[in-house]
């Protein structure tokens, strides 16, 4: 078996194609039941953000299940395989390993050391399991990952003062007009919303209108800033919030654009201009507005220069995180290479113990019955002890064994020493 990561990023995809790719959370079910109905995927899981989208799996067969995984993006994002390989990254074990310990400490964010991917893999860890597609290994490797980006996170500075998606777009703003003269609306009502909210009023914003399906949402959120005048409008009312604002954030959970070059024109009729900055992904806002001469429109891929100014800054953190993850890395790798083991272990135990129990039965055959009935639950006892004892030390030093062909090695001698019949498991 192997592990695996095909995927793509802000990195490696344009924004038009990462949206394409995007599981919703009320789809990911769907998805991995799709993906682990193929022959060669043993477990799967998928990291799926607005710059990312990864999919973890353990497989069987190393070149048929990456294509496996290919073929799914493909069909998926109804993407030709020959235009989408151009995009797409496959990492094997270690470097699957490490890509996804880099990912959890924010190493592979397009904020450096942002804070919001370490809850991100821990929902994919739980949604995996809930949807029964995180088995032993991939269990193993997401716990060892979430521990990683903790350690980062309370050993390291990185996430000091780390801006998010949502202030790199507030400052994006804020480079080009002063915002406390704007009215600033936010459509959605979400995290990234609460973060935008956040940063708009340390940048001196006053006038913010949240605009949302649910009043609900957007109450609880206006109740994380009580300082603030927030105005909150139904989502049946956007349309007027726009016209009346200067600034406009999209921030919502839409698989289709919600404002588009039709829609948006009774907005900006008699006005100069108006700025829409689009952070979703599945995009929110449609491609045709850059069209409008009134409109300046950003989505997420025009944060990267806003991103770039505080980046080298960070690199030496960076590096400091970067040490922690090696450990963290060596750590999987050891109990990885640990499993090797198990079934000549197993093999061992069941063949000693298969021994113990017909000696054992001589002897209280020839102690006699009424000696057998009152001591032989203190023999057998008696007998346990003496197997796990002499097997105990054996078995911890073949665990810990580091060295891959020194494992080995030991691991023949065991078969033909004590003529093992194993069934492999990992490989």
């Amino acid at each position: 078996m192997n592990i695996a990561v095909v995927g793509l990023s802000h990195k490696t995809a344009p924004v038009e194609i990462r949206e394409k790719l995007s599981i919703q959370e009320a789809k990911l079910e769907e998805a991995l039941t799709h993906l682990r109905s193929y022959p060669h995927i043993e477990e799967v899981t998928v990291i799926s953000t607005c710059n990312r989208l990864e999919i973890y799996a353990v497989v069987t067969d190393t070149e048929k299940g990456v294509v496996e995984i290919t073929q799914f993006l493909s069909e998926t994002g109804n993407i030709p395989l020959a235009t989408l390989r151009r995009y797409l990254f496959t990492l094997l074990h270690e470097d699957a390993v490490r890509h996804l310990m880099r990912v959890a400490a924010g190493l592979e964010s397009l904020v450096l050391g942002e804070g919001q991917i370490l809850a991100q893999v821990r929902t994919t860890h739980k949604l995996g399991q809930k949807y029964k597609g995180v088995g032993r290994l991939l269990d193993r490797l997401f716990k060892q990952a979430i521990t990683a980006g903790r350690r980062v996170r309370t050993e390291t500075d990185i996430g000091t003062g780390a801006v998010s998606i949502s202030s790199a777009a507030v400052e994006l703003v804020h480079r080009q007009v002063d915002l406390s003269s704007q009215k600033t609306v936010i459509i959605g009502a979400g995290k990234m919303a609460c973060l935008l909210v956040k940063h708009l009023l340390a940048k001196g914003a006053t006038d913010i209108t949240i605009v949302n399906r649910s009043q609900r949402r957007s109450q609880d959120l206006a109740n994380q800033f009580p300082q603030a005048q927030l105005t909150l409008c139904p989502l049946t009312d956007m349309f007027t919030a726009i016209a009346a604002g200067d600034i406009v954030f999209t921030s919502t959970g839409a698989t289709e654009p919600i404002l588009d070059c039709q829609n948006l024109t009774g907005c900006v009729v008699n006005r100069k201009s108006l700025m829409l900055v689009d952070i979703s992904v599945p995009r929110n806002v449609a491609a045709d507005v850059h069209a409008m001469e009134q409109v300046r429109a950003f989505n997420v891929d025009d944060l990267k220069e806003v991103v770039a100014q505080n980046q080298a800054s960070r690199r030496q953190m960076a590096r400091q995180a970067e040490a922690l993850l090696e450990e963290e890395i060596a750590a999987f790798d050891l109990w990885w290479r640990s499993l090797e083991t198990v079934p000549t272990i197993s093999s061992l135990r069941s063949k000693v113990e298969d021994i113990r129990e017909q000696e054992l039965e001589k002897a209280l055959s020839r102690l006699g019955s009424e000696f057998a009935e009152k001591h032989q639950e203190v023999i057998e006892a008696l007998t346990r002890g003496i197997v796990n004892k002499i097997l105990h030390e054996p078995m911890v030093q073949l665990r810990a064994q580091q060295d891959i062909e020194a494992r080995k090695q030991c691991l023949r001698s065991l078969k033909m020493l004590f003529d093992l019949e194993v069934e492999e498991q990992f490989g």
